[in-house]
């Protein structure tokens, strides 16, 4: 008998049999059975690495499944990210802050965890009457007052926003002017802003609004521009600016040292609320002489530029009519 011509397909689709047209049946010799590692009796001829009759070619550079990433691995990855999102947060958005002493009560007791907005300050935002306010301490307010020493689980917490700094000398009041306000207290009260008396409910029992001493709780000020006045509700107990009026700043907390507004109280748990302004400060009349002074300030100007604009333009016209060009700047005397 003849030789026979036995092809090996390659695998490639379309592809004709060595020897052979392609699609054509080749004929397997008699007797030749499947072996078990998958070749038939008769293949010893085939070269190692090329496929065999019948079997696709392997696909090279495939992948296999993608092994996913153990939990313990990606935990510090997740705790990183973590750290980082408290850090902006405390840094530009909300704080946590503790309650130290009874100055705010029954407002706010001791003790309590209070969130902070540090956001609206960045768009400008300046305190308001009747909001309760953090404040770093204006002028050693706080002196002889101890410091406590956080552990370094503290200090890591503080650090987050987790916990209040022990480091950061901050103190927390009511609002009660702000600036161009004239507040004052005389006898027991009422406490007066701009000569409206306050109806205040957030006093704490037992408290006259106002304290009748002589270190302080007698007075009548003027608030300037950029400034705040600050009480604290337990009015017989608090250290406010009634009674650091011989500081530099006169009792007046500067706005810029204004860390944010208390918004909510957030521990424990079963005394968690908002802190809302007083309807006491939304009463008519409290703004007026404000209003009036900033009517006052716009006043001249408003006139001023009345006054200057009709010269403006003569002094315009005449300068066109003589075609005269200056050069190097405006000279004295013009607008």
């Amino acid at each position: 008998m003849g030789d026979v011509a036995v092809g090996a397909r390659s695998g490639h689709d379309g592809e004709e049999h060595r020897g052979h047209p392609g699609g054509q049946d080749v004929p397997v010799p008699d007797g030749a059975v499947n072996s078990g590692d998958g070749r038939a009796d008769g293949d010893e001829g085939t070269p190692e690495g090329e496929p065999r009759a019948g079997t696709a070619a392997p696909v090279t550079g495939a992948r296999g499944p993608r092994q996913s990433r153990s939990f313990w691995k990606e935990l510090p990855i997740l705790v990183g990210i973590a750290l980082v999102l408290a850090l902006l947060i405390k840094t530009f958005l909300v704080q946590a802050f503790s309650i130290p002493s009874d100055s705010m009560q029954n407002t706010l007791q001791q003790g309590d965890r209070v969130l902070v907005d540090k956001f609206t300050p960045w768009f400008g935002s300046e305190p308001e009457r009747g909001e309760v306010v953090v404040f770093h301490d204006p002028d050693n307010w706080l002196a002889g007052e101890p410091t406590p020493t956080p552990n370094p689980v503290q200090k890591v917490l503080s650090w987050i926003g987790l916990m209040p700094s022990a480091e950061e000398k901050d103190l927390i009041k009511r609002v009660i002017g702000v600036g161009g306000d004239t507040v004052e207290c005389k006898n027991s009260g009422p406490l007066k802003v701009n000569g409206k008396p306050l109806d205040e409910p957030y006093v704490y029992p037992g408290n006259t609004p106002c304290s009748v001493d002589d270190q302080g709780g007698q007075f009548t000020v003027k608030v300037p521009k950029g400034y705040i006045w600050v009480m604290g509700d337990h009015r017989q107990n608090s250290r406010d600016s009634r009674y650091n009026q011989s500081d530099k700043n006169h009792g007046m907390v500067p706005v810029d040292k204004v860390v944010g507004r208390a918004i909510v109280k957030a521990w424990p748990i079963n005394r968690w609320g908002t802190l809302p302004v007083p309807d006491t400060f939304d009463q008519p009349g409290l703004d007026r002489q404000s209003s009036a002074a900033a009517s006052l300030t716009a006043a001249p100007q408003g006139l001023a530029a009345a006054a200057v604009l009709p010269v403006a333009l003569w002094r315009r016209r005449r300068r066109n009519d003589r075609e005269v060009t200056v050069t190097g700047g405006t000279s004295a005397g013009e607008l």
